[in-house]
Formats: structure tokens, C-alpha cells, sequence
């Protein structure tokens, strides 16, 4: 590892699920520094927004639930395949699914799509060691491969992929529960600076196995992503903190 080197000339890169399906004039903050774009997550087929609450704040941050709603992949390409080839930055693609049929297929897919110059498998909490690998096989290829794993398991599962022929893992952001409107528990994705403290142990302990590892979560300033980059992190990937303004 890696099998293929990521296109990328600077560590920084906005994280899946920040800044849409692709570079454009209507992005909310300047990207010349960034060394890749990454898309939103890509399922095969249409996916809905979830129902319920979906946002709720916390201290330190705030907890997000969307379902990850998109098009599907065809109709993705369609709309955004021509800004990808028209990109000054390298677009990698995020990918989800628990099929890896359905990834082989997308890859495949992606692999003849002009602009993409690389992919990123995003591994759901629930999925099992086989399961994990049987997706990352599936996603191999004549592309990059970054593997996003689920941050509570992050460490555990990034051993098993050390010699495998992928070019770096990311991380998810964490998930947790919180008390919502009418009593109702509500599950989601946690953002905001409170995040960054794990996220940077758990960068350190996964670099420290000799995995190339894309850093994230709760990175506010230029100070944070210069120390996972100073932790043995390859890049660092921007989430919450570009609706808001980058650096900050």
C-alpha cells in the first residue's frame, strides 16, 4: 500500500457530505488550497432524505441525521459529470452501499467517466470485518482508493486493511444519540470542535500501524490540521467548519 497514488498536491480536502457533488462557482469558500474535491455520498440507486428531526445542537457541536439523499449514481454523473471534467482539482468520487456487486458495478462505471480521479468507499457502523473487506475488494480497481471508515471502529478495522492495495483511509464522523423534540431519541453524525480531540488519537493510533491515514473531524483552524498532519496523517479532510468559512 498504496497500489495508486492520490492526484492530490496539498492535504487539505473538504470531507463527503460538506460541499455537494461538485466544484463550482456557488461553493462557499475558496478552494485553491485544497490539493482534491470530494463529493457527496453516491448510492446506486435514489436514496430520500431521512424523515424526523435532523439537526440538534449540542456543546461543542451539533448532531446531524439526512439519510445521505442523492440521485443515484447515473443520474449524478448526468448532472455533474461535465463539472467534474471541467474541475481544476481532482474530483474523487464517495461511494456507499453494502452490495459489493452494486460497488464493482459503480466502479466500474467511474472508472470510464471523464474528471474522476478517484474513489472513496464509505463503511457503514454496522458492517462486520467480512463484510467491510468483501466491499473493499469490490471497490478495487484502476482508480485510487480511500476507505472512510466509521470512527468508534476506525482503529480496530484499519488493521485488516494494511496490506491491501488501497491508497489511504479516512474517517466518518462519530455518532450519537440525543434527546430530541417529543421525547424522541435522535441518531446522527456528530460535527463541531468537540469532535477533534478523538479524532486526533485516533489518527495517531491508526498512523502509528503504517497506514496512510486521511485525518478528520472537528478541525476549526489551520493549527488542528497542521497537527494530524504533524500526527502521521496524510491529509486532512474539512467538514463543519467550511459552512462557516475556511481558515478559521
Amino acid at each position: 500500500m498504496p497500489k495508486y497514488d492520490l492526484p492530490i498536491n496539498s492535504p487539505l480536502m473538504n470531507a463527503a457530505g460538506s460541499l455537494g457533488f461538485a466544484p463550482g462557482r456557488r461553493t462557499p469558500v475558496d478552494l485553491s488550497s485544497f490539493g482534491a474535491f470530494i463529493t457527496n455520498p453516491i448510492s446506486r440507486e435514489e436514496r430520500s432524505p431521512a424523515g424526523g428531526t435532523r439537526f440538534l445542537t449540542f456543546s461543542g457541536g451539533f448532531l446531524v441525521h439526512t439519510g445521505y439523499p442523492n440521485p443515484g449514481l447515473n443520474q449524478v454523473i448526468r448532472r455533474y459529470g461535465g463539472h467534474w471534467r471541467a474541475s481544476d482539482l481532482p474530483v474523487i468520487v464517495h461511494l456507499i452501499g453494502d452490495n459489493p456487486a452494486d460497488i464493482a458495478d459503480m466502479v466500474a462505471r467511474l472508472e470510464s467517466t471523464e474528471g474522476v480521479q478517484g474513489i472513496e468507499l464509505g463503511i457503514s457502523p454496522k458492517a462486520d470485518m467480512p463484510s467491510m473487506l468483501s466491499l473493499v475488494e469490490s471497490a478495487l480497481g484502476e482508480l485510487p482508493l480511500i476507505v472512510r471508515l466509521p470512527f468508534e471502529r476506525a482503529v480496530e478495522l484499519s488493521r485488516a486493511l494494511v496490506a491491501l492495495a488501497i491508497s489511504a483511509v479516512s474517517v466518518s464522523p462519530p455518532r450519537g444519540l440525543l434527546p430530541g423534540p417529543n421525547r424522541e431519541r435522535v441518531t446522527g453524525r456528530l460535527y463541531g470542535p468537540a469532535v477533534f480531540p478523538f479524532a486526533f488519537a485516533a489518527v495517531q493510533a491508526m498512523a502509528a500501524s503504517g497506514i496512510a491515514v486521511i485525518g478528520s473531524g472537528g478541525i476549526y483552524t489551520q493549527e488542528q490540521a497542521e497537527a494530524l498532519l504533524a500526527a502521521g496523517a496524510v491529509g486532512a479532510q474539512l467538514d463543519a467548519v467550511l459552512w462557516r468559512g475556511w481558515p478559521a
